[in-house]
């Protein structure tokens, strides 16, 4: 498959980037990445899948290509998926989002349910139903994430540094080729930057203000396959980003939920297999279950 289709659309006063492939005319896949990630690192996914698809692939506000502009709340990137979609006027699509961008994908068709036909939710960030009921507020400048590196020389500088490091030594090679190389944007002097500031990458997991989308859950009426890596500490203050922060009992709470558990791999699902994502979205009824 060759590169995609990159596309720029204003939603809700902010420009959004986003990537095509495939078949205009087929089904619309819609992929919402993670934070601090960008619409690129789904390119193997996208290539995993069959052509006759319409692959969709967003840079969420932050992130990539797009607008670097604020407010940060969960709730503000579920309606900009939602305003994105409607300027798409996309219809019976299969929505899958990994980790925050499960989030957003379960809020934007709790507002569009007649545009998406079923979800699949890769790691997404939902927790249990208790853990919204105390959750801690921080200051963003007092996220470790805001004090990362983010000048490089080139994207394989990048590259170099993170590959023999945990979690990113996990990850398919090519995929990490895709986040370091469309990951970055470059600088006057020749260097490069990443192109989700760790300033705004840390806003944003501060914005996240333990936002329950519960009654959204409760009321979708999509097939919904919510795929999950092993479980994180209950506690929000341990930032192992490798373990699942998806509830175990996630999948029932949806009213056609069905949970995949890999217990071989961590939360970069996408990044370590992304074959296997592309089957569970192609065909979830064969993705196996516990």
């Amino acid at each position: 498959m060759n590169e995609p289709r990159e596309h720029r659309v204003r939603v809700r006063e902010i420009e959004i980037a986003w990537f095509e492939w495939g078949d205009p005319s087929g089904q619309s896949v819609v992929l919402a990445h993670a934070t601090g990630f960008h619409g690129r690192c789904w390119d193997a996914v996208a290539k995993a899948l069959d052509s006759g698809y319409r692959t969709i692939a967003l840079d969420q506000r932050g992130h990539g290509r797009s607008s670097k502009t604020g407010p940060y709340d969960w709730r503000v990137f579920g309606e900009d998926l939602a305003g994105f979609i409607d300027q798409l006027d996309l219809h019976e699509a299969i929505g899958v989002g990994h980790s925050m961008g499960g989030h957003a994908i379960v809020q934007a068709a709790s507002s569009r349910v007649h545009r998406f036909e079923r979800l699949v939710l890769i790691d997404p960030v939902i927790l249990a139903p208790e853990a919204y009921r105390s959750w801690p507020s921080f200051a963003a400048d007092s996220h470790p994430v805001a004090r990362r590196r983010a000048d490089f020389g080139s994207w394989t500088e990048l590259y170099d540094r993170l590959r023999d490091r945990p979690p990113f030594a996990l990850w398919r090679s090519d995929v990490l080729r895709d986040y370091c190389r469309h990951g970055v944007v470059r600088r006057p002097d020749g260097g490069v930057t990443l192109a989700c500031p760790p300033t705004v990458e840390s806003a944003i997991y501060a914005g996240s203000g333990g936002t329950d989308i519960y009654r959204e859950i409760r009321s979708l009426p999509h097939e919904v396959l919510v795929v999950r890596a092993p479980p994180r500490e209950a506690s929000p203050a341990q930032m192992d980003f490798s373990r699942s922060p998806t509830w175990h009992r996630l999948a029932a709470a949806f009213p056609r939920g069905r949970d995949a558990y890999r217990a071989d791999l961590t939360h970069f699902i996408p990044m370590q297999e992304p074959d296997f994502v592309a089957r569970a979205i192609a065909e979830p009824d064969v993705v196996s279950c516990p």
